[in-house]
C-alpha cells in the first residue's frame, strides 16, 4: 500500500485540481516549488528514494537566471541557435516568467548557476524549501508508484507530470499502437567516456590553451576538463573531466571504480590522465585531495517523439491517459551529455509552471508545450553536436591528416 504523508509545516492545500508531480529528483522538486508557490493547483508529489544520496557535482547553466534576450542568448556554443529557433515574444515570455519566480526559489537558482555543487544539495534545498514554505503544502507519497496506480488516482481534470528521468516511467507509454518500449524515443550515442572528479589542493582553472598543452604527450586517450566546470572555494577545487574510450574499453569497466583500479587495469587511460594532473601540480604546488572518483558512461543524446498524451487524446484508443493529460518534463523528456541536462530540465520546469498557472486548456497547453520541447530538442541537438565535433577536432590537434579528415570544407 502507497503511504501518503503530509510534508511537515506544509499548511493548507490550495483548492483546484491536482497535479501529480511523479518523481521527486530536482526537476521534479522545481515543478513541485513553481507550482506551489502559483496557488492555482492542489500538487501531490511522489518519490521512492527515501533519502537524498546523489553526490555528483552539477552546475545551472547561466541562461536559466538569465534577464534580458541579450544575457539567455549569450553561450558562444548555442547563442546563434537561440536566435534562430526561437521567436523572440517566446524568449521575452520566459523572461517574464523569471522575474515572477519567488524570491526564496531564484536565490537558490541563482547560487547554483555560479558554480558547481553537489546534485544532492539542490535536491535537498528545494524539498526543505517546499516543506517550510507559509501557504499551500505539498502532498507527498513515499513509494515507487506504477501506471496502473497514477490512471487510478488521477480524477478528472487532474495532470500528471513525469519527471522520472531516463528510465521514464510515461515515455513508453504516450504513442498509440507502440510495437515496443522504445518507439517514443529517439537515441543517439556520442561516444563512450570515462567521467573522472577529484578534489585538488589549490585553486585551478583550465581553458582550451591549458587542455591543448596538457594533453601534448598523451597520442590516443586524453583527460579534458570541462570549460567553466571547476568549482573553487578559494582553497581546494573540484575538477570534473570525462577521457573518450572505445566500445571495447567500456565493456571490460565497471560502471564506478577509482584511480587505484584504473591504473592497474587500464594503465594507458591511467597514464593520459596522470601526466595531465601532474603538469597542474608543477604549476600550482598542489596535491589531490583523496582518491579519484571515476565513472564510465554511455554520452547519449535522446528525446521523446511525444512529450505529452497528446497522440493517445487524437487516437481515442482507450488510454487512461487518453482524458487524463501528462507532461514529460526533464531527462523524460529529453537527456544529452556533457553536463547540459540539469539544465534543460529546470527549463522544462519553468515553461510547464507558466503553462499551467496562465489555466490554459489542455489542447492549448498540450501543442505549446510539444512546439516547445521540440525546439529545445533542436538547441540541445546542435549544441551537443558541435561540442562533440569540436572534441573529435581537439583530439587530433597536431596529426594534420587526421584533421582534415575530420573536416568539411566548401
Amino acid at each position: 500500500m502507497l503511504q501518503q504523508v503530509l510534508a511537515p509545516a506544509a499548511g493548507t492545500q490550495a483548492s483546484g485540481n491536482t497535479v501529480h508531480v511523479v518523481g521527486a529528483g530536482p526537476v521534479g522538486l522545481l515543478v513541485a516549488a513553481l507550482l506551489q508557490s502559483g496557488g492555482r493547483h492542489r500538487v501531490h508529489l511522489y518519490e521512492k528514494r527515501s533519502e537524498y544520496t546523489r553526490t555528483r557535482m552539477v552546475q545551472l547553466a547561466p541562461y536559466i537566471v538569465a534577464d534580458s534576450v541579450e544575457s539567455y542568448s549569450a553561450d558562444m556554443v548555442d547563442g546563434d541557435s537561440v536566435s534562430a529557433i526561437f521567436d523572440p515574444a517566446e524568449l521575452q515570455e520566459g523572461l517574464a516568467f523569471r522575474q515572477s519566480m519567488p524570491a526564496d526559489l531564484m536565490t537558490h537558482l541563482r547560487r547554483w548557476a555560479r558554480g558547481f555543487c553537489p546534485l544532492n544539495d539542490i535536491e535537498r534545498s528545494l524539498s526543505e524549501l517546499i516543506d517550510t514554505r507559509d501557504g499551500p503544502g505539498v502532498m507527498r507519497t513515499a513509494a515507487s508508484v506504477t501506471i496502473d496506480y497514477m490512471a487510478e488516482v488521477a480524477k478528472p481534470g487532474d495532470m500528471i507530470v513525469d519527471c522520472t528521468g531516463a528510465r521514464s516511467l510515461f515515455r513508453p507509454h504516450l504513442m498509440p499502437a507502440a510495437e515496443d518500449d522504445d518507439a517514443n524515443t529517439y537515441t543517439l550515442r556520442l561516444e563512450y567516456a570515462l567521467v573522472v572528479t577529484f578534489l585538488y589542493g589549490q585553486p585551478y582553472e583550465c581553458n582550451e590553451f591549458c587542455k591543448y598543452y596538457k594533453n601534448i604527450e598523451n597520442p590516443y586517450y586524453k583527460f579534458i576538463p570541462a570549460v567553466n566546470r571547476t568549482y573553487t572555494d578559494g582553497h581546494t577545487t573540484h575538477v570534473t573531466g570525462i577521457v573518450s574510450i572505445p566500445d571495447a574499453d567500456y565493456d571490460r569497466m565497471p560502471s564506478r571504480f577509482d584511480g587505484q583500479w584504473l591504473r592497474s587495469n587500464f594503465p594507458d587511460v591511467a597514464h593520459s590522465m596522470d601526466r595531465f594532473i601532474a603538469k597542474v601540480q608543477r604549476e600550482t604546488s598542489g596535491e589531490i585531495i583523496g582518491d579519484l572518483e571515476i565513472i564510465r558512461i554511455p554520452l547519449n543524446l535522446y528525446h521523446a517523439r511525444n512529450t505529452t498524451s497528446r497522440a493517445l487524446r487524437r487516437s481515442g484508443n482507450g488510454s487512461p491517459f487518453a482524458n487524463t493529460p501528462v507532461f514529460l518534463a526533464g531527462d523524460s523528456a529529453m537527456g544529452s551529455p556533457y553536463f547540459q541536462s540539469i539544465s534543460l530540465g529546470f527549463e522544462n520546469a519553468m515553461f510547464l509552471a507558466s503553462l499551467v498557472q496562465q489555466g490554459l486548456g489542455r489542447e492549448e497547453m498540450e501543442d505549446r508545450y510539444e512546439l516547445y520541447t521540440y525546439k529545445q530538442w533542436l538547441r540541445v541537438y546542435m549544441r551537443s553536436r558541435l561540442i562533440k565535433h569540436n572534441k573529435d577536432l581537439f583530439e587530433r590537434v597536431g596529426d594534420n591528416f587526421a584533421l582534415l579528415e575530420k573536416l568539411h570544407i566548401y
